[in-house]
């Protein structure tokens, strides 16, 4: 990354989100943001300094209390103006996307349209906010439960979603009523900056919301700053243990969601052109670059050698070029740099013994010659020691592991670190039954894809892939968003006098 000060007049500058509207950086450092399609510099993006970082952080918490006063309803009424102002600006806002993350247009108006549920469900939020009451849990005595915000919140979200992981946490966090710092990826700034114009626009209060663009300097000011109560993050797991380390550590709420290695369960009865269908859009759209990409497919019994055919026409059938261009399947990869580090993944694989069925590596775009591009890629007869098995790669590359039976399957999966997301695909009820009841991941699709659940559910893996107790948006939002509070109570018409036992209500 360069952290040069930002000196060019031909790129855009951009700086942070902060009291309801954009500022230039202070700290001096910035770094490039490219387009991926073409490999230029397009803009540079401030790196924040802790100072800067915990400005927003003070403000935050002068704007909170305030905003925690507003009634449920008036803040869903913030949502409902949201919701509308980003429909209205959505093909806008998807070649943001597309223009700073390399994925197609239609892809990134399918992630704006994932987050805009999101928001349809914060909308609800003085039905969610709804405790429990017990009248006369003793005599004279009532008991009821209510929900009250944390306070100032952070979430910390990665380049390959930047309108859909961000909506996966402030709309919720914002209804519920608490103040919310957004630091997202410095590779594509430009769609949260845009996110937070629109609900200054909506209505809501300057200061509830900021945006910090930084790198490792304001991710470890929010950690560590005690005036944040809790943190969200989604990324790779390395940095996702450290994220729960460190804000756990200083007494904040964690969620932390890592890294993903997705598999496929294909079983001889499944439709074959269904499945290779779901295969070629879930393993290679988005260049891969998904957490919920379905990266390895377990070929079980003979169904192996037509799956991997289908696959190999398929792969090299892609349409790759510029997210923006007509009829692209495909774009690039969003740095050289990570472009790089897949390459490396297919040269591991060569080396440790699989089979290169389909090499992407030398795949060029007639035009944008230094686009960050790389072809589909797959390899057959890997196995469970490979690197390419046991790591998440983050690009298209598509593994084929062949097991002999349903059960070797299965295995292979639970013993895998990463827990994520997983599918199968077969024409038997009782067999999809069986897995979705023994596989251990936190979501299961059953001849889907890409179990994503919608707004109204949680989103959330096991073992590797998730730090802390609560997943995201759906009731696990809600809850890590607030805190219980239960309220017993009796009137002085009831009163008995002192008790010195333990309080038994009768």
């Amino acid at each position: 990354m360069n952290e040069t000060p930002a000196t060019s007049a031909e790129v855009a500058l951009l700086g942070h989100y902060l009291d309801g509207r954009r500022t230039v950086g202070t700290s001096g450092r910035h770094a490039d943001v490219c387009n991926p399609a073409t490999g230029h510099v397009q803009a540079r993006v401030a790196l924040a300094d802790a100072a800067e970082t915990e400005r927003a952080i003070a403000r935050a918490a002068d704007a909170a209390p305030g905003w925690a006063a507003t009634t449920p309803l008036r803040r869903a009424r913030v949502m409902f103006r949201f919701k509308a102002l980003l429909e209205q600006h959505a093909d806008e806002i998807a070649r943001l996307i597309s223009r700073e993350h390399g994925k197609t247009v239609p892809d990134a108006l399918g992630e704006l349209t994932r987050g805009i549920e999101v928001v349809e469900f914060a909308c609800g939020i003085p039905q969610l906010l709804k405790g429990e009451m017990s009248e006369d849990v003793g005599t004279g005595v009532d008991s009821w439960s209510l929900r009250q915000p944390l306070g100032v919140v952070a979430g910390i979200t990665p380049f390959n979603f930047p309108a859909m992981v961000p909506m996966w946490m402030f709309p919720v966090a914002l209804a519920a009523g608490n103040a919310f710092i957004l630091k997202p990826s410095e590779k594509d700034p430009s769609c949260p900056l845009r996110l937070a114009e629109l609900l200054t626009e909506a209505g809501l209060p300057d200061g509830v919301f900021s945006v910090v663009n930084g790198d490792k300097v304001a991710v470890d000011t929010l950690l560590t700053d005690p005036r944040i109560g809790a943190v969200s993050f989604v990324g790779s797991t390395p940095i996702a243990r450290y994220i729960y380390e460190t804000g756990s550590a200083h007494g904040k709420r964690v969620q932390a969601l890592g890294g993903a290695k997705n598999h496929m369960l294909v079983m001889p009865d499944a439709d074959l052109d269904q499945t290779v269908d779901a295969l070629i859009g879930s393993a290679y759209g988005s260049a891969g670059e998904r957490c919920m990409a379905i990266s390895v497919a377990v070929a079980v019994g003979g169904i192996a050698d037509a799956l991997v055919g289908r696959l190999t026409e398929r792969a090299r059938a892609l349409k790759i070029g510029p997210g923006d261009a007509e009829g692209v399947e495909m774009g690039p990869l969003v740095t050289r740099e990570h472009l790089e580090r897949v390459k490396s993944y297919v040269d591991l694989g060569i080396k440790e013994g699989a089979t290169l069925v389909v090499d992407g590596r030398s795949c060029s775009v007639p035009g944008h010659e230094d686009g960050f591009f790389l072809g589909g890629c797959l390899f057959d007869h890997v196995t469970s020691e490979m690197r390419i098995y046991q790591e998440e790669i983050f690009g298209p590359v598509l593994i084929v592991v062949r097991v002999p039976d349903f059960d070797t399957g299965i295995r292979l999966v639970n013993e895998h670190a990463f827990g994520n997301g997983t599918a199968i695909f077969t024409r038997d009820g009782g067999t999809a039954r069986r897995f979705s009841h023994a596989v251990q991941a936190g979501m299961v699709g059953i001849n889907v894809p890409i179990p994503v659940p919608m707004a109204f559910h949680s989103f959330g893996g096991w073992k590797q892939s998730l730090f802390g107790d609560l997943h995201m948006h759906g009731p696990d939002g809600v809850r890590f968003y607030t805190r219980l509070k239960t309220v017993t109570a009796r009137w002085p018409s009831q009163a008995t006098g002192s008790e010195f036992q333990m309080p038994v209500h009768k």
